[in-house]
């Protein structure tokens, strides 16, 4: 085992930093920015974030002493030994997240609902806290790709076509001001603005029916 203290997480250097998907920052204590790397926890820290692909939102990490008193922490937390994590559990299923944690070595766990995190330590093995409630929305694999190309469909096409009249009759608008402010010999273009105006209106108008009618039609043909 293997432990670095740093006054500040900026003394780090950065050929000592091995964790790609972590920053001393994030690792370091929030009240007085010193940090000490525990090496072991890191790796299994790293190993957690591989296995289940996608980010660790870090809500503490190392803390110290005198940090750990103010936020009302543990004693004898492990925090402080830098070998402890509060993970929020905003992009996490906290059944599979605690799977994923105790496959890759971590013993402790904590649970917050309330504040909506975990806390995984190394050890000893234990576990506090409530369960997590059910999720209104449960995390599920992403959908296959629609049948349908996404850039080709009517809907994207009715879409595209209603965005650009809409830009169209803003930048008529905004001519038209200018042609007026400078007059002269461009004051004939005038009158035939506000018409032109007029058409790209009408057009958004029937993009925006046409991604309706596309947008039903997919839904009937199941490809939303």
């Amino acid at each position: 085992m293997t432990t670095t203290y740093y006054r500040h997480w900026r003394d780090v250097p950065d050929r000592l930093w091995r964790w790609p998907n972590f920053s001393p920052a994030e690792i370091a204590c929030r009240g007085t920015g010193s940090l000490r790397v525990h090496d072991e926890a890191l790796d299994k820290l790293q190993a957690l974030r591989d296995r289940l692909g996608k980010p660790l939102i870090v809500r503490s990490a190392y803390r110290s002493p005198e940090h750990n008193r103010r936020v009302g922490g543990a004693p004898a937390s492990k925090h402080m030994e830098g070998t402890a994590f509060d993970i929020a559990m905003a992009n996490h299923d906290p059944e599979a997240f605690a799977a994923a944690a105790r496959a890759v070595g971590f013993q402790g766990f904590g649970t917050y609902p309330r504040s909506g995190f975990m806390h995984i330590d190394l050890g000893p093995a234990r576990r506090w806290g409530g369960p997590f409630p059910p999720r209104p929305v449960p995390f599920a694999e992403e959908a296959p790709p629609a049948r349908e190309a996404l850039a080709g469909s009517r809907t994207m096409k009715g879409s595209g076509t209603a965005g650009a009249a809409t830009i169209g009759a803003a930048s008529i608008e905004i001519a038209e001001d200018i042609l007026i402010e400078t007059q002269g010999a461009l004051a004939p273009l005038v009158p035939y603005l506000d018409t032109m105006r007029w058409a790209f209106i009408a057009l958004a108008l029937a993009g925006i029916g046409l991604t309706i009618y596309a947008r039903l039609d997919d839904w009937k043909r199941g490809r939303r």
